[in-house]
């Protein structure tokens, strides 16, 4: 049988991320995916992410953003690849909104405030937007196009050679993790479990506490194309009656990318199809029409992505939607990764790093807001 000292299981942004650093600190480290880099039913499939240094959803990820930015740029030296495209993120709400608010502290205490500040002024900077005059507004100058596939491909490049491409199961015994494939069997030291919206198989009881979500996103043909190109268009987040619509600039020559960030409808892992329906779509659409109608047109091309959300804690205040980064408390040997929800993807050279850490070092533990015992079926195990 053959062995190795640490396996990771699911090989998107943070397992790969997390196999890479292993990699290059001279980790015993195998990893593990029966897909491909670009196979749609990868939760981190498709070309781009958001990346955000400033985050409503916790002033506390802006160490971690820094700390990522910085993986992300000895990613690009290292594999010769664009890795994040600079770009500014606009945000934009109904007066008082909380997400342009808490994006906007968190900048504050950088120092990083500048740019527009209401609509009035972004629609003047930004000629694709007509938003309200009232609507408060922040704009980020040090976001980015996080280019995902070209991520997860310079990792697995980085990891040559350590990469088994199939499906993976675990079972703990005494003497190790032994870990099967329909070819082989691998016995581990440890184990990092990243399977993405699959993860529940494999952690016992972890269930309950995740839903995953069926996220439509598309791909609209500009009415004013002049106005929304990279560099020149910010990529956005709005916050409207319709809830919150992101979108990009036109940076690949095939549309404006936007998508609702509400959670869709719960589904299975795999419920990766059909494809984007029109009425799925139709919020965004709305939006793109009502508040930046430079960026509305036809739908030209569409996808599904899942995000896996955690639930509410029942332990501790935690408002759900927050990570998952911690050893199972009942086997210290399996650490769980779960940084989803749908705004994970921007740290994961950070996350990686992480991981990598915390295998290496028995007594490093992830921070408190990410362990699992503020579930109430993991805290009688620790």
């Amino acid at each position: 049988m053959r062995s190795c000292g640490i396996a990771v299981i699911g090989l998107g942004l943070m397992g790969s991320s997390a196999l890479y650093a292993l990699t290059r600190r001279g980790a015993d480290v195998l990893g593990f995916d029966p897909l491909a880099v670009g196979d749609a039913r990868g939760s981190s499939h498709g070309s781009c992410r958001i990346y955000r240094r400033f985050n409503f959803e916790s002033e506390a990820y802006t160490e971690l953003s820094d700390r990522a930015f910085k993986g992300w740029q000895a990613l690009e030296k290292a594999s010769g690849r664009t890795i994040l495209k600079p770009s500014r993120v606009l945000e934009a709400g109904p007066p008082g909104s909380r997400l342009v608010a808490a994006s906007r502290a968190a900048a504050a205490r950088k120092g990083a405030i500048g740019g527009p500040a209401t609509g009035t002024d972004a629609n003047a900077a930004f000629p694709a937007f007509n938003l309200p005059a009232n609507w408060d507004v922040v704009v980020q100058g040090s976001g980015g196009i996080l280019m995902a596939e070209a991520a997860i491909g310079a990792f697995r490049e980085g990891a040559e050679g350590r990469i088994v491409a199939a499906a993976a199961k675990m079972r703990p015994t005494p003497g190790g993790i032994r870990i099967t494939t329909p070819d082989q069997e691998v016995m581990a030291e440890q184990v990092i479990v990243a399977a993405g919206p699959w993860i529940s198989a494999f952690i016992p009881g972890l269930g309950r506490y995740l839903t995953v979500t069926r996220q439509a996103v598309g791909w609209f043909a500009p009415a004013k194309p002049e106005t929304v190109g990279y560099g020149e268009f910010p990529i956005f987040i709005i916050e409207g009656q319709g809830g919150v619509i992101y979108g990009f600039p036109d940076f690949e020559g095939r549309g404006v990318k936007a998508a609702q960030h509400d959670h869709g409808p719960i589904v299975g892992a795999d419920k990766w199809s059909p494809p984007a329906r029109d009425d799925e779509l139709e919020t965004v659409r709305a939006t793109l029409a009502r508040f930046v109608p430079g960026a509305a047109g036809p739908v030209v091309d569409r996808d599904i992505c899942l995000y896996t959300n955690t639930v509410k804690a029942d332990v501790r205040a935690d408002d759900g939607n927050e990570f998952i980064i911690d050893r199972l408390p009942g086997d210290r040997r399996i650490l769980v990764a779960s940084p989803c929800s749908g705004h994970g993807a921007k740290f994961a050279s950070a996350i990686g790093a992480m991981l990598s850490d915390m295998a290496l070092d028995p007594e490093i533990d992830a921070p408190e807001a990410f362990r699992l015992d503020r579930f109430s079926g993991f805290a009688d195990q620790r």
